[in-house]
């Protein structure tokens, strides 16, 4: 992984903690209020939000810039789906299959932080916080299908040799 990468995961995960205390903050005070399930849901956005600030100031500095802020902050909830799914569906496996997890959610949002985290870095750096901005559609397809197609090349066994 080169240098400028991992520097951005770092960054990533270190706003990441910042958005498990969020989201973890929320369905506490919020969970007395409207049920846990619901708790859940509305602390993803929020904590998607505050993410999303965080890693457009800091990890991602300046690129995707040239979007919107609006339209930045909608492409990021919307690349950031899969970890979405990844991560609420890990949340309400466990606080609805565990009863500790019930008790605590904090370790089901745990769990779902990791397992989404992924997915949305991938994804962030991608799509939402780009140096460039494609220019036409086809440009854009093919930058959201190229990592999808390199992840699954990877798992591919490699042909064998012509002799």
């Amino acid at each position: 992984m080169e240098r400028k990468v991992l520097s951005q995961f770092l960054r990533f995960g270190t706003v990441g903690v910042l958005g498990l205390f969020w989201d973890t903050a929320t369905v506490y005070l919020l969970r007395p209020i409207v049920g846990l399930a619901t708790a859940i849901f509305c602390a993803y956005f929020l904590a998607a939000s505050i993410n999303w600030a965080l890693n457009r100031l800091w990890t991602f500095q300046g690129a995707g810039s040239h979007k919107h802020i609006m339209l930045q902050w909608l492409h990021f909830l919307a690349a950031n789906s899969l970890g979405f799914v990844l991560n609420r569906g890990t949340v309400y496996t466990l606080c609805f299959t565990i009863p500790l997890c019930a008790r605590y959610p904090v370790l089901a949002l745990m769990a779902g932080s990791v397992a989404g985290m992924l997915a949305n870095f991938s994804l962030s750096r991608r799509l939402v916080f780009r140096e460039k901005s494609p220019e036409t559609p086809a440009e854009l397809i093919h930058m959201t299908i190229e990592p999808l197609d390199a992840f699954l090349q990877r798992g591919k066994p490699s042909s064998p040799e012509k002799h």
